[in-house]
């Protein structure tokens, strides 16, 4: 790591079962974060810091200009009574890949895989032991320039926290298709993870939940009609016996949970196809009794079940078990994976 990561570890752990087990997801934060600063072409030293606030100006660049861009994946208890990373390196390669679309310099692979590795072990009685609990990583990267003139900013800083997390839902979704508000355009930043993604998605979603849904289903910009994601996870609909789900045409994230479910289901058997989904022909394999499910996928949720979709005062309503679901049964597999109750055989797990 350049130069080289020092550790200040804090002194009374605000840890307790009560906070690891149950707390609200993404309210409590473990007792250390990662930071990192980039300044005259170079990373400096790393360092793990007690968490607590930053002192930073209000001309901070990231605050007016929006590069700002963020990162999420879990470590998890193993059945061994280890502890594993699931997936960092492509967490770090879409990091990296959002970094480049906002002009922002890469993070190197030292600073990112070494640093959560060493922050995890430090804080790792925080992992939950509750089925479905994981110590979520939220890695941050946003300018610190003091400047309001217009350009990439030349000083960075990298920070990871983390935070004790259970299940994000407790119940299945319902949906509303969202034809005024958008979330991604062809070219814009919708196959990346900047800040502003998802603030500009807040609204919606408000919206959505005034009127008794939980979130929406996003469409394309162009023609409102392709479906493309739901709420902040990607989407998969189960139409004839086939898994499907859009393609990642520029304008969808490309979710790693997205990825490892597509190879979960090829593996057990269960035909997968990415292709365009409009939300006309949904309607129809609904109406035809082709439709039996639908789920979304990310890294908080994993696999999420969706109860029903509103689209113009239509409403689908699927009622196949979840017990006897594909998204069950592929969201068990992804888990057991997981935490090491199955083998690991696309070498998924960094193991601490």
């Amino acid at each position: 790591m350049p130069p080289l990561m020092q550790v200040n570890s804090v002194s009374g752990s605000r840890l307790s079962a009560e906070l690891r087990e149950n707390a609200a997801f993404g309210t409590v934060f473990s007792d250390h974060m990662l930071v990192a600063d980039y300044e005259d072409g170079r990373w400096g030293e790393a360092e793990i810091l007690p968490y607590g606030p930053m002192p930073l100006p209000p001309s901070l660049s990231a605050l007016h200009y929006g590069q700002s861009i963020f990162e999420g994946f879990k470590a998890y208890r193993t059945a061994d009574g280890g502890v594993a990373l699931f997936r960092p390196r492509d967490n770090l390669a879409r990091l990296n890949r959002s970094a480049v679309r906002m002009a922002m310099p890469e993070v190197p692979a030292s600073i990112f895989l070494e640093g959560v590795a060493e922050l995890v072990r430090l804080d790792r009685d925080w992992i939950p032991y509750r089925e479905g609990g994981a110590l979520y990583v939220r890695p941050i990267y946003f300018a610190t320039d003091e400047v309001l003139f217009v350009r990439p900013a030349r000083r960075y800083r990298f920070c990871v926290v983390t935070c004790p997390v259970g299940p994000y839902f407790s119940e299945a979704l319902r949906l509303v298709a969202e034809e005024h508000y958008v979330r991604a355009f062809p070219g814009g930043t919708g196959d990346g993870k900047p800040a502003g993604n998802y603030g500009g998605s807040l609204l919606a979603a408000r919206l959505a939940q005034e009127r008794g849904f939980h979130n929406v289903l996003w469409l394309d910009a162009l023609e409102h009609r392709y479906i493309e994601e739901c709420g902040v996870m990607n989407i998969f609909l189960v139409i004839g016996g086939v898994a499907v789900t859009p393609p990642l045409t520029g304008t969808i994230l490309p979710g790693i949970t997205r990825d490892s479910i597509l190879t979960l289901l090829r593996e057990m058997g269960i035909q997968a196809e990415e292709r365009p989904i409009a939300i006309d022909e949904l309607f129809a394999a609904h109406e035809a009794g082709r439709l039996t499910e639908a789920f979304g996928a990310g890294t908080a949720a994993v696999v999420a079940p969706i109860a029903s979709i509103r689209f113009r005062e239509q409403d689908i309503h699927l009622s196949t078990p979840w017990t006897d679901s594909i998204g069950a049964k592929v969201r068990a597999r992804l888990m057991a994976i997981q935490t090491g109750r199955a083998p690991d055989e696309h070498g998924w797990l960094m193991r601490l």
